[in-house]
C-alpha cells in the first residue's frame, strides 16, 4: 500500500511543465503501447488477456487498452467519424458508476469515454472536504482519473478521460487539473486526462474563442484535446440552468461554427464542437424538443467550400459533439452521427439506471431490508446479505449496463474493436459466503 501511495504522490506532485517547447506531442504515441508502458507495469499489476494487448484488430495501431491521449486519442475519433459511430460519453460520481462503464464497453467491444462534471468530481472526493477553491473537486477529479486509469486496462478497452461542463467561473477547477496533467506529463510524455470541455456558451462569441484559444496553446503542448460549446443546450444539468434561454439560442450557425474552425485549427487539430441544434439537458416527454441536426450537415459544407482543396475527403472537417443526448430519438442520434457527431453524452438515462437498479432490488427484498434480524424465513434469521451495500450497488452497476448497452447499439458504436465476445469473468475467491447471487 505503500508502494501505490508513494507511486501516485510522484506521479501527480512531480515537476513542473516550465520545459515544454511549443507544439512538442510527446503523447503522440503512433507505435502501440507495451504493458510495461502502461499502470499495471509501473505498479505491478496483472495484465492478462485483453490487457495485454498493444493494440485492437479493428482499430488504428495507435489506439491501445486504457486511457488514449495524442494522437492515439485523434486516431479513434476519425475513425468513428469516417466508420459512423459515436463514443457514449457517461458522466460518472463513483467508483462503481465508473466500473459499469467499463464493464458495458467490453460487453460491446467498444470504446467509451467517461468523464466527470465539476459538483460530480466533488462528490466523488467526498462532500466532507472543504470546496474552497475548488479543492475537493481538483482531488476528486484527479482520484477519479487515477481509478479509471487503472482499471480501463484491466477491462482491456480504450477510454477517453475526460471532464464536462466548465463554466467561466469554474475555469480554476480545470486549471487545477490541466496542472496535475502537466505534471503527470512531464514524467509519463502524456497527460493525465484525454481532454477537458470549456463551456463558454454564455459569453460572447469573441471571448468564448479567445479563451478557449488560450486553453488549446497549453492543451496541445501535452497532447490533450480541448472540447468547446458553441451555442447553449438549453435545460438544466449539474446547476448549470439554461430552462428559459431563448429559442434562436438552441440552434448554432455555420458562420460561427467556421469562425471557431477558423480560428482554432491554426493552434491545433485537436478540438471538438459541441455544436446546438436544439439540444436539451434534462427528462422532456417526446415532441417537447425539436431537433436540427441538418444544422451540423449545413455547418460541414459552408466550412468544406471555405477550405476548398484543403477540405477533407469526407467534406466533414468538423468534428461534433451531441449533448443533451438522453431521452433522444435513436432517428435523431442516427441522422446526427452521419453529420461529423463522434460522442454524445448521457447522463440523465444513466442516473435513473442506477437508481432503477437500487430501487428494484429493494423491491424485490423489501421484507428483509426493514431490520438487522428478522424476516419472512423467522424473527431470528439475519439480514446481513440483503443489506450489505455490495448486493444493492451491484444491482444499480448490473441496471446500469443493461440501459448502457442501448446506447452503445443506438450509437452504432457495437463490435468496434474487433475483441470478440467477453468471457465470462472467472471469479476466482468464489461466491461470498453467505451472500446473494448478484
Amino acid at each position: 500500500m505503500k508502494f501505490v501511495i508513494a507511486v501516485f504522490a510522484t506521479i501527480v506532485m512531480g515537476s513542473g511543465a516550465d520545459a515544454f517547447s511549443a507544439g512538442v506531442r510527446k503523447s503522440a504515441r503512433v507505435a502501440s503501447v507495451s504493458v510495461k508502458d502502461k499502470i499495471a507495469g509501473e505498479l505491478d499489476l496483472p495484465c492478462e488477456d485483453e490487457c495485454a494487448l498493444e493494440s485492437f484488430p479493428n482499430m488504428p495501431p495507435s489506439v491501445h487498452p486504457g486511457v488514449v491521449t495524442g494522437q492515439a486519442l485523434i486516431d479513434l475519433l476519425e475513425d468513428a467519424k469516417s466508420r459512423g459511430y459515436a463514443i457514449p460519453a457517461v458522466n460518472c460520481v463513483s467508483s462503481s458508476g465508473i466500473n459499469a462503464c467499463l464493464e458495458a464497453a467490453r460487453k460491446n467491444d467498444a470504446p467509451i469515454i467517461i468523464q466527470f462534471s465539476s459538483g460530480g468530481s466533488q462528490f466523488y472526493g467526498g462532500k466532507g472536504l472543504d470546496n474552497k477553491n475548488y479543492a475537493a473537486a481538483i482531488a476528486g477529479a484527479v482520484s477519479g482519473a487515477f481509478h479509471v486509469r487503472t482499471m480501463a486496462e484491466q477491462y482491456g478497452v480504450p477510454v477517453i478521460l475526460h471532464t464536462d461542463h466548465c463554466a467561466k467561473k469554474l475555469l480554476p477547477w480545470v486549471d487545477g487539473l490541466l496542472a496535475a496533467s502537466e505534471r503527470y506529463y512531464e514524467k509519463h510524455g502524456e497527460p493525465l486526462f484525454s481532454s477537458h470541455m470549456i463551456d463558454l456558451s454564455e459569453e460572447p462569441i469573441e471571448e468564448n474563442i479567445e479563451i478557449c484559444k488560450d486553453y488549446l496553446k497549453r492543451f496541445s503542448k501535452i497532447g490533450m484535446l480541448l472540447e468547446m460549446e458553441l451555442g447553449i443546450t438549453g435545460g438544466e444539468e449539474d446547476g448549470v440552468n439554461n430552462e428559459d434561454v431563448a429559442t434562436e439560442d438552441l440552434y448554432s450557425k455555420p458562420e460561427e461554427i467556421y469562425q471557431v474552425y477558423e480560428e482554432l485549427t491554426p493552434i491545433s487539430d485537436m478540438f471538438t464542437i459541441a455544436a446546438a441544434f436544439g439540444n436539451v439537458h434534462g427528462v422532456y416527454s417526446p415532441g417537447n424538443v425539436k431537433l436540427e441536426p441538418k444544422i451540423l450537415t449545413r455547418a460541414q459544407a459552408y466550412i468544406a467550400e471555405k477550405l476548398g482543396d484543403k477540405a477533407p475527403v469526407d467534406k466533414k472537417p468538423v468534428k461534433f459533439v451531441f449533448h443533451g443526448g438522453s431521452g433522444s430519438d435513436v432517428n435523431d442520434i442516427q441522422e446526427a452521427i452521419g453529420y461529423g457527431v463522434i460522442k454524445m453524452n448521457i447522463d440523465t438515462d444513466t442516473q435513473w439506471s442506477y437508481w432503477e437498479g437500487i430501487k428494484n432490488f429493494e423491491e424485490k427484498w423489501h421484507d428483509y431490508l426493514q431490520g438487522q434480524i428478522g424476516n419472512p424465513e423467522g424473527p431470528e434469521k439475519p439480514n446481513k446479505k440483503y443489506y450489505d451495500p455490495r448486493e444493492a450497488l451491484r444491482a444499480a452497476e448490473v441496471n446500469t449496463v443493461k440501459r448502457l448497452n442501448q446506447c452503445f447499439a443506438d450509437l452504432r458504436c457495437v463490435n468496434i474493436l474487433g475483441l470478440g465476445i467477453a468471457k465470462e469473468a472467472e471469479n476466482v475467491l468464489g461466491p461470498r459466503r453467505g451472500g446473494l447471487p448478484v
